[in-house]
């Protein structure tokens, strides 16, 4: 093949799977995925877009994003920004999702040219159209991840040493020399930036070059053999010695990783593992069978045709090792030049480190989530991504597997030309006709299942879609902790959170401090109701609610319940930490009215036909505390429950409080989060109103538009409406 028509076909492979890539990226996963790592990368990319390594919220406790390490004031990504920087060149282009357009595109032209190092120019095409075709390439490289980023830099590094060995073992003019010194500089700095990204990747991507190395040193060491690779040693180093400095700059030490920092016992290696309080002792039986299921999902589902294109992976290995056995038995035929046999072993050998090397690491056993269910954990939609370099390899054989197979039948059909272009180029389509549709088997479910997911997050968002909210503050619940962009991370903070929008934890007494910090602001509770598992394509009923701050001397907050026919009794607790005081309420009317009064450091129920019911009639409220109302209206199948959630502080004898979070419950498992009232969402003959008021010098005033700042600055109190 000519080499302008090969360059030609390789950009233009190149180009379509940057296009589809795109496509795929916008269409599909325009909210992310449920793999929430997403969120930590994007905000990661805009931090160093404005030139900062850490974040400085005002209140940190109300906004650590996701996988953020809190030091102090201080919070800092736990990953490497290696991936972080090559999405903020996209951003920089014009959007994050070119930054994955353009891994994709410059990943299948690495592939076509290492393949075609290792073997020749059609199989270096076929192997970058297996690349493509790929569905681990195609879902993990439409989303914001670092294992399509790590693999181009562990490409360009073999793609670098391939071609830095083959002009030292071609050349000899001081030109030649100048070009095989830059090749391996090159592929230094290569492997060096995949260390910075993935240490552990990186050590396994690059395991069998460095056994090349090794064995081509020992068998014909040279000062040009020397020089070549220490220059590409030099430039690895650089890269570690990088990440050793940003890991000083982040943790204090060079050695302590921030991942490290963040959870010290996610580590590689047995025995006990732990991760934000979930913890398995990873013995290496364990290990070996997570590892096992994790490679079978890889090559039966993951790969290019799956159990197709795996058997012409093997077909084209075992042609390799059955060609090379022979020589490499006679120690005459040991070469130290860089020979087609040695390419195509170290890209085998990527087989062996990769595989094996997973295995001390326990993230492949998180990826499954229970063993006995092939339908959980991130696998099932996302695939094995931690073993996304093995993409490389098995297309590289399998397209050589598949033209061996193409060489053969045109030998069986002989010399007679016209039908033996027949033959052939009806095998080649039964080939590839086979070829697509098991992979469009494979990728049908996986895109149906991300369609789901995303039609769930597009009626999930609804809201800020249809409201500007500008120079506002909104607080978002906590369905997995106390975390920002987990999992709503579609919704992130400018890093210096100054943004038209600023995102906030809902959580209680902190709300008042973030109001203080944003006094000038409009605020609003993002609020849901039913359960959050967008994964299984159940959308939740959202809403965002307005929140109005008030503060004065004493609070009082009104509610007026409904109480359907159907009730038979009502009852309310009011508490505040472990202390609770018991209401009863006389009979079952139409409406409930209570009224919470808050003042003198305590709280305490009060309304017509509402009594105390045992020793407590108040509870004591601390300096920054959270008052939770729950009337209970119960019936002969037990009822349901409203709830108010009011946050309050108090400071030089006056209390403040927000509009409090209301919920009707109906299942208590998902009350606190999951059981908001919405209008529309609950059913008839269930409502609740409620006002908020502060009260100062026995005088009371109303406002919509009271802010944490107005009261300290009038002798007015404030009301806020629910």
């Amino acid at each position: 093949m000519k080499r302008r028509r090969f360059r030609l076909l390789s950009a233009a492979l190149a180009t379509l799977a940057g296009a589809v890539v795109l496509l795929t990226a916008t269409e599909l996963f325009p909210y992310h995925t449920t793999n929430h790592d997403e969120a930590v990368y994007l905000q990661q990319a805009a931090m160093l877009l404005e030139g900062q390594l850490s974040l400085y919220p005002p209140v940190p406790d109300s906004f650590r994003p996701w996988f953020f390490v809190r030091d102090g004031a201080r919070l800092y990504p736990k990953y490497a920004p290696v991936p972080a920087a090559m999405f903020a060149v996209g951003k920089l282009l014009g959007g994050f999702r070119l930054a994955l357009a353009g891994v994709a595109a410059a990943n299948v032209a690495l592939t076509v040219a290492v393949a075609s190092a290792a073997f020749d120019r059609r199989t270096g095409l076929l192997a970058g159209a297996f690349l493509l075709a790929s569905p681990l390439f195609l879902i993990d490289s439409s989303v914001f991840l670092p294992y399509a980023p790590t693999t181009f830099w562990n490409l360009l590094f073999a793609f670098a040493y391939l071609r830095s060995a083959r002009r030292e073992a071609t050349g000899g003019a001081s030109a030649s020399d100048r070009g095989t010194n830059g090749y391996a500089l090159l592929a230094g700095l290569a492997v060096g930036a995949a260390f910075f990204a993935r240490p552990y990747t990186a050590v396994l991507f690059a395991a069998p070059f460095v056994a090349h190395a090794g064995y081509s040193l020992w068998v014909g060491p040279s000062a040009k053999r020397l020089t070549r690779l220490s220059l590409t040693a030099l430039g690895g180093l650089a890269g570690v010695g990088v990440a050793l400095a940003y890991n000083a700059a982040m943790t204090g030490s060079p050695t302590v990783f921030p991942y490290a920092a963040f959870a010290p016992q996610d580590g590689l290696g047995f025995g006990h593992r732990e991760i934000l309080g979930y913890a398995r002792d990873y013995t290496p039986a364990l290990a070996l069978r997570a590892n096992a299921e994790v490679v079978a999902l890889l090559f039966t589902e993951w790969v290019v045709g799956g159990p197709v294109g795996t058997l012409l992976a093997a077909v084209g290995v075992g042609a390799f090792l059955r060609r090379v056995a022979p020589d490499f038995r006679r120690r005459s035929e040991w070469s130290p030049d860089l020979t087609d046999a040695q390419a195509k072993a170290t890209l085998a050998g990527l087989f062996l480190t990769v595989v094996a090397g997973n295995v001390f690491f326990w993230g492949n056993l998180n990826v499954l989530g229970s063993l006995a269910d092939p339908a959980d954990g991130l696998v099932d939609t996302l695939g094995p991504y931690y073993h996304f370099d093995l993409l490389v390899p098995t297309a590289a054989f399998a397209a050589h597997g598949a033209l061996l197979g193409l060489d053969r039948a045109r030998a069986l059909v002989g010399d007679r030309t016209r039908r033996r272009r027949a033959v052939v180029a009806g095998v080649a389509l039964a080939g590839c006709v086979l070829l697509a549709g098991a992979t469009a088997g494979l990728l049908a479910p996986t895109v149906a299942d991300h369609a789901e997911t995303t039609d769930a997050y597009e009626a999930a968002y609804q809201p800020f879609e249809e409201r500007q909210l500008s120079n506002s503050v909104v607080f978002l619940p906590t369905p997995y902790g106390d975390w920002l962009n987990h999992p709503f991370q579609h919704l992130r903070n400018d890093p210096g959170f100054d943004g038209e929008r600023v995102y906030a934890l809902s959580d209680g007494p902190d709300d008042l401090a973030v109001v203080a910090a944003y006094p000038n602001r409009s605020y609003y509770r993002y609020v849901y109701r039913g359960e959050w598992t967008p994964f299984l394509g159940d959308p939740v009923d959202p809403a965002l609610h307005r929140v109005r701050a008030v503060r004065g001397e004493r609070l009082a907050l009104n509610a007026t319940l409904a109480v359907p026919d159907y009730a038979e009794s009502v009852s309310a607790r009011v508490s505040t930490g472990d202390e609770s005081a018991y209401y009863g309420v006389a009979g079952t009317p139409e409406n409930v009215s209570l009224g919470l009064r808050v003042s003198n450091g305590t709280a305490r129920l009060a309304g017509p036909g509402v009594s105390s019911v045992g020793e407590n009639a108040t509870v004591p409220v601390g300096r920054e505390d959270e008052i939770v109302v729950q009337v209970f209206v119960s019936d002969a199948t037990g009822g349901f429950s409203y709830r108010l959630e009011l946050p309050v502080r108090r400071t030089d004898g006056e209390v403040a409080a927000l509009t409090p979070y209301r919920e009707v419950c109906f299942v208590p498992d998902n009350c606190n989060g999951a059981a908001a009232y919405i209008e529309g969402a609950v059913p008839d003959g269930v409502r609740m109103e409620t006002t908020l008021r502060a009260n100062r010098s026995g005088q009371v005033a109303r406002t919509e538009n009271a802010t944490a700042r107005a009261p300290l600055d009038s002798r007015r109190g404030f009301e806020s409406r629910g």
